[in-house]
């Protein structure tokens, strides 16, 4: 099965085809510009220069959540009607278990960390070893004291994988947890991870272009003022 896998929940974004999860070809880039302006081209270079076409994939895959709330509404869209176009079905993976299964072959604990702004990371945690993830921990935003009162207690060696990965391993260290960054190479989000993530939940995992939504694990900016706007207009009139 070949599968096409996005990936831009954070400041990097990724493509990249799988055959039965093991990578054919990948590109990846940091440089700063827009999701909007770099995703779609990359991929379409990508598959042309490889051989392949949109036709020749079985599914396509993106990180649906959690993240940037405007990565994951490119990546989503775009997914969303390349799938619609090509009558393919979509599949959905965490972000947080796309960041592990490159670091599947490792022995220990696998903390992965995205930067979820007001000393607060997206999280979830992995044992990993052997090609194999057991979840110990659900996806969740929750404050760098909470992960570090939470990670005290697991026993083996802790990697941390993501964009976020310095700013928790830090504060692990200061807190006298031992850690240890993930290798540069597979540090930060990328589209294989998704694709490895998406063979294993195949078929059962798949949606249609329509079911196909982001997941958020908190409201973005705009609707925390929001309703802090509405709070203070009750408080006022009830005062």
């Amino acid at each position: 099965m070949k599968l096409l896998a996005l990936e831009s929940s954070a400041r990097a974004a990724s493509c990249a085809v799988l055959e039965d999860c093991a990578p054919l070809a990948s590109a990846w880039q940091a440089t700063g510009l827009t999701h909007s302006r770099t995703l779609l081209p990359m991929a379409e270079d990508m598959l042309r220069n490889s051989g392949l076409t949109w036709g020749d994939m079985d599914a396509i895959a993106v990180a649906a959540g959690p993240g940037s709330f405007t990565g994951l509404r490119i990546g989503v869209a775009a997914v969303k009607g390349l799938a619609w176009a090509a009558e393919k079905p979509c599949v959905p993976v965490s972000t947080l278990e796309a960041m592990a299964w490159p670091l599947a072959h490792l022995e220990g604990i696998t903390v992965c960390a995205m930067d979820a702004r007001r000393q607060q990371i997206y999280n979830a945690v992995f044992r990993s070893g052997g090609g194999e993830l057991i979840r110990l921990r659900e996806d969740r935003a929750v404050s760098l004291e909470e992960a570090a009162a939470d990670l005290a207690d697991l026993e083996g060696p802790l990697t941390i994988v993501g964009d976020g990965a310095r700013l928790c391993c830090d504060f692990l260290t200061q807190r006298g947890i031992s850690c240890r960054l993930a290798p540069a190479h597979l540090l930060l989000q990328s589209a294989i991870g998704v694709g490895m993530a998406a063979g294993r939940s195949w078929p059962g995992g798949a949606v249609s272009a329509q079911e196909l939504a982001p997941v958020y694990l908190r409201l973005s900016q705009a609707e925390r003022e929001r309703l802090a706007r509405e709070q203070a207009r009750g408080d006022q009139s009830g005062s």
